[in-house]
């Protein structure tokens, strides 16, 4: 157990039968969990994730980190569209997240980016009593297929205004699901959020669900 810069608990973590390698910041008192689930081969040294989990962490969440794939898994490049694989090891995160004493209460939401936003959705409808809000940034929920009707956690679907193709993949699997729901469209956003701004807004959106459906202090 450490503390971070920022002054968080912070410590890392081994998930699963894999030993999948994670990182676990959680702010004093605080109000919900959220799990990252990375897409398109990506681990838990994203920047972009960690950018957003910084400021979730800012607003009181804490944040699960973690690689989906082992590094020989990472190298086929096939593995990043496994969502099965990738559903799985989500559900054990979760199922960590149950049996350690600091995480097992915190009400729970997961956040996907590309292929890691289905494998969080298919998670979700497996576990539905687990999962309270599901938060897609420039995801492809689409490829969540027939879970996406059975997933109960609040679910934002959040994609950018020059995503071209993947905006209408969202709105397919909006469509699809059942559940509270919302579709954002950041102007000007391509698939990265790498444009100034952008990604300061997934923040405030994601920011908000969480808030509301994890701690209900927010505005959503």
């Amino acid at each position: 157990m450490e503390r971070s810069s920022m002054g968080n608990t912070a410590r890392n973590v081994l998930i699963g039968p894999k030993a999948l390698e994670g990182r676990l910041e959680l702010p004093d008192g605080a109000g919900g969990l959220v799990v990252f689930a990375h897409g398109s081969g990506s681990s838990r040294f994203s920047p972009r994730n960690n950018f957003v989990a910084g400021e979730l962490r800012a607003r009181g969440l804490g944040t699960l980190l973690f690689d989906l794939l082992t590094e020989k898994e990472a190298a086929d490049r096939r593995n990043v569209f496994d969502i099965p694989r990738l559903a799985a090891r989500v559900v054990e995160a979760i199922a960590w997240t149950h049996g350690e004493a600091d995480t097992a209460a915190l009400p729970l939401g997961l956040f996907g980016a590309s292929t890691g936003a289905a494998a969080a959705l298919v998670a979700a409808a497996g576990m539905p009593e687990a999962v309270r809000a599901v938060v897609s940034r420039g995801g492809r929920p689409d490829l969540a297929g027939k879970a996406l009707a059975r997933v109960r956690a609040a679910t934002l679907l959040i994609v950018g205004g020059a995503d071209h193709g993947v905006i209408e993949l969202n709105e397919a699997a909006f469509a699809e699901l059942t559940c509270e729901k919302r579709l954002e469209v950041v102007p000007g956003a391509t698939h990265l959020f790498e444009e100034p701004g952008t990604l300061d807004a997934v923040v405030a959106l994601a920011g908000d669900w969480f808030d509301t459906h994890l701690t209900g202090s927010g505005s959503a």
